[in-house]
């Protein structure tokens, strides 16, 4: 099946790759989401919802950086070096995949006090609101492109190695 490295990551190594990248991040993620309309609903500022939209906000930011930080170094690098993208649907994959990340990481950061300290309860309210708006864009670009046969723009699987060469390099 020719896929994108944003999908074959995610396929490889089952099923810890899945949990690591996709099932971890989301979950974390998803709770921010779901406690993040509650709040805005409610306006309750306070409480365990609250308090558990905050700690799901630090853990994933956190962990989202590691994963960044990891992904770069051991995929996009050597990746780009090796001039290995499956085209711009590939480029496209993991980038945005990487991209959604950063508003989570600023969720922590806001969560842990590093960012907006003197705005309002509002004011910082909409910031978060915007942050995981941001994500959820991201995210879904992400998972739209890398579940996009590479193919389609040119790319071809070398017969020779397994791995794959862009057509117009043949």
């Amino acid at each position: 099946m020719n896929m994108t490295h944003y999908m074959e990551l995610l396929a490889t190594n089952q099923p810890w790759n899945l949990v690591l990248f996709m099932a971890i991040p989301v979950v974390l993620a998803e709770t921010v989401a779901i406690t993040e309309l509650y709040i805005l609903y409610t306006r309750k500022l306070d409480g365990w919802v609250r308090d558990l939209n905050r700690l799901a906000g630090i853990v994933v930011g956190l962990y989202f950086l590691g994963v960044i930080v990891y992904l770069l170094i051991n995929a996009v690098v050597p990746i780009t070096r090796a001039g290995e993208w499956r085209t711009v649907i590939d480029m496209i994959a993991v980038s945005t995949y990487l991209i959604g990340g950063i508003p989570l990481v600023l969720i922590a950061a806001q969560d842990l006090g590093l960012m907006h300290k003197g705005q309002p309860a509002e004011k910082k309210l909409g910031w978060h609101a915007g942050y995981v708006a941001v994500f959820l864009v991201f995210a879904h670009l992400a998972m739209i492109t890398g579940m996009t046969d590479p193919t389609l723009l040119g790319w071809r699987p070398s017969a020779d190695s397994g791995h794959a060469t862009p057509a117009h390099g043949r």
